[in-house]
Formats: C-alpha cells, sequence, structure tokens
C-alpha cells in the first residue's frame, strides 16, 4: 500500500511512500473490545505482511525489536469520544449510536523517528482504557 497524505504526514514519509497497514479486532472473554488499524513504514519492516499483525495476538513492540530491531522508545497519544462508522459498529457488535473512545498514537523509535501510526477504538461499556506510564 502507498502512504496517504494523513499517514506520510503522521510517519514523516513522503506521500506515495510504501507503508504496510492491518486492522486487528481485540476480544477480551469473546466480546470484541478493541478495533486497531496501524501503519507502518515499509522500509524498516520489509518482509512483515498485514496478515502476520492482524494474527499476532501477542505485544506488537516485541516483535518489532526481535525480528526487526525497532525499538519504540516514546509515543504520544490523542483521545477522544467519537461514534462508529457502519463497518466499525458491525466489528465491535455495536450500536453506531454507541460512544467508543478514540486512541491515536504515534509512536518513536530513537532519535525521535517516527515508525507506528496507530488508531484504536475502544468499546468502554465492558472494559476501561488504561496507560501506565513509565
Amino acid at each position: 500500500q502507498r502512504a496517504s497524505a494523513e499517514v506520510a504526514r503522521a510517519l514523516g514519509l513522503r506521500s506515495g511512500d510504501p507503508v504496510l497497514q492491518a486492522r486487528r479486532l481485540l476480544r477480551f472473554a469473546g466480546v470484541p473490545t478493541i478495533l486497531e488499524d496501524l501503519w507502518l513504514p515499509g522500509g524498516p519492516f520489509k518482509g512483515l505482511t498485514a496478515d502476520r499483525l492482524s494474527q499476532h495476538h501477542g505485544p506488537m513492540y516485541a516483535l518489532f525489536e526481535a525480528e526487526f530491531g525497532v525499538r519504540m522508545v516514546r509515543a504520544d497519544e490523542k483521545i477522544r469520544a467519537v461514534l462508529p462508522d457502519a463497518e466499525q459498529a458491525r466489528l465491535l457488535d455495536v450500536d453506531t449510536a454507541t460512544p467508543l473512545l478514540s486512541v491515536e498514537r504515534v509512536a518513536y523509535t530513537y532519535n525521535d523517528v517516527p515508525m507506528e501510526l496507530r488508531r484504536g477504538l475502544y468499546r468502554t461499556d465492558t472494559h476501561h482504557y488504561r496507560n501506565e506510564l513509565s
């Protein structure tokens, strides 16, 4: 896939540069709870596929470091309440009038190089968003 202007801007790429995009649906106790879309620059993650990302159930950053030598050292997040579109509501098994927590994150490796754009939609009727800062 080629970077859209918005993704290119977030990842410090040129519009049209190769990017990897994946979507994951995370379930807790069988309930769809988090819908994540993520974008990675193609160069540092050469050989990684969207299927591999979407099927990976462990911590993403451990995978990035172990297999690609990319260590995330900090992230910026923006959080707000949103309503899902029809597809997002279907995947999360909620009504389109159900408020969700939208978390947009840009993660950086050393020297403040952006390496990941992640957008998560979180159901908050059964779980809450928790972020441990260290």
